[in-house]
């Protein structure tokens, strides 16, 4: 079977190559792709926006499945635009795509069927919000209602700090239409964690947990990112508490987006917070696979992935298992100088064919003049280490990150740190 992977960046590289090893996976295209998926599949052309093209090339080509990367195109309905051409397509319809697309929608969801999340209020009006700002405990936190690349939060521990972010977001519009509306709620302490999930309708099957590390900085100092490093398992938080987290956040909103008319269908992936009595809350839902989760997860599963998206796709996940490994994965992010900020590109990459033997997904690569590695994004590159434990996949990790060099390269030297404390 031919398939279609449609977005550019590291999570899609992490699934094209676990699609790779399926045996009933024929050719793979990518749109729009980048240079490192250009070793496993053929690049097209073609923006993840453009859905009359995509639409048209994967009838053009055959193609038996389509796989939907990043979450705009989810948000903005290409899942809808694919079935309306009949094309079998995984990933949720719009109208689901929206518990990651508003956080507004999945806020009042969560409050409307009783699952556990933060306090919140959700304001349209600057004024209002600065008055209800004035007077709330910190830390607090402040979040752009729409997409925002992972960078529509603020943790504020002042309140200048807050202030400051709410005026970046609903004044000055750093995010556009995103900061049209801010939810403000509690900050929650505790122990995060991400637990992504295959589902389909009201069946949810979890995958490893993860654990992702969103500041620039090392100790989670300095602006949030798109994720700078992640791990998985998590052997310092109890199966019990994973499996609460299942039972009391994930399947009862699978079951309340069925209930509200907008049935769910890919991954649905919840960003947790584990207080410290070990009860899991809800930071937030995204509709599709985490970048850099992804590129822990999919290293320790052992079954066949395009098998499991057939599954998710012809509404029959409940009768397959999915088989996950006992190793651990440590993924540390390269990313470029400035990052999360103005960035440079084209910067060469040096030492990419001596990584030691670990795992490299590229997010931000091109191809040079001379076809050398050269830098394209900020987050450049997800380098991943395996091992039969957190410490071993973690040296194995930062062997083959200090391995590679280009000009400005940042990352953080605590990934994973916290599981082994």
């Amino acid at each position: 079977m031919d398939i279609l992977v449609v977005g550019g960046g590291g999570r899609e590289h992490a699934i094209i190559w676990s699609l790779s090893k399926s045996p009933g996976a024929g050719k793979i295209y990518c749109a729009p792709g980048n240079a490192g998926i250009a070793t496993l599949a053929e690049c097209v052309p073609i923006g993840v926006f453009e859905f009359d093209r995509l639409t048209a090339f994967a009838k053009e080509k055959e193609v038996g499945l389509v796989v939907i990367g990043p979450d705009d195109p989810l948000a903005a309905g290409i899942v809808d635009a694919f079935e309306a051409q009949g094309i079998p397509v995984f990933g949720p319809r719009k109208n689901a795509a929206e518990i990651e697309g508003s956080k507004t929608f999945m806020k009042d969801l969560l409050h409307k069927y009783n699952i556990p999340t933060a306090a919140y209020e959700k304001f349209s009006d600057y004024e209002a919000a600065l008055s209800y700002l004035r007077v709330q405990e910190l830390p607090i936190v402040i979040k752009a209602d729409g997409l925002a690349a992972g960078k529509g939060v603020t943790v504020a521990y002042s309140q200048e700090e807050a202030q400051q972010a709410l005026s970046d977001i609903m004044v000055s519009k750093v995010f556009g239409e995103a900061g049209a509306q801010v939810v403000i709620e509690e900050f929650l302490a505790g122990q995060e964690m991400s637990i992504l999930a295959f589902v389909d309708g009201e069946t949810v099957r979890p995958m490893a947990a993860a654990q992702d590390h969103k500041p620039i900085f090392d100790g989670d100092k300095g602006p949030n990112t798109g994720g700078m490093g992640t791990y998985s398992p998590l052997p310092h938080i109890a199966d019990a508490i994973i499996l609460e987290a299942v039972k009391t956040i994930i399947e009862p909103t699978a079951k309340a987006m069925v209930a509200e008319g907008r049935p769910f269908s890919g991954v649905l992936f919840a960003g947790l917070m584990i207080s410290p009595d070990g009860k899991p809350k809800t930071i937030e839902f995204n509709a599709r696979f985490g970048d850099p989760e992804t590129q822990v997860v999919l290293p320790r599963l052992k079954s066949d992935l395009l098998e499991i998206f057939l599954a998710v796709v012809e509404g029959r996940l409940a009768d397959i298992d999915i088989v996950w490994s006992e190793e651990a994965a440590v993924c540390v992010v390269l990313a470029s100088e400035g990052y999360p900020g103005p960035y440079p590109k084209g910067v060469p990459i040096t030492g990419l064919d001596d990584s030691q033997g670990g795992l490299i997904f590229h997010a931000g690569t091109a191809r040079g003049a001379d076809n050398s590695w050269v830098t394209n994004g900020g987050r450049v590159l997800g380098v991943v280490g395996i091992g039969t434990s957190i410490a071993e996949a973690r040296e194995a990790a930062y062997a083959s990150a200090n391995g590679i060099s280009f000009p400005g390269k940042q990352y953080r030297s605590d990934i994973a740190m916290k599981a082994l404390v």
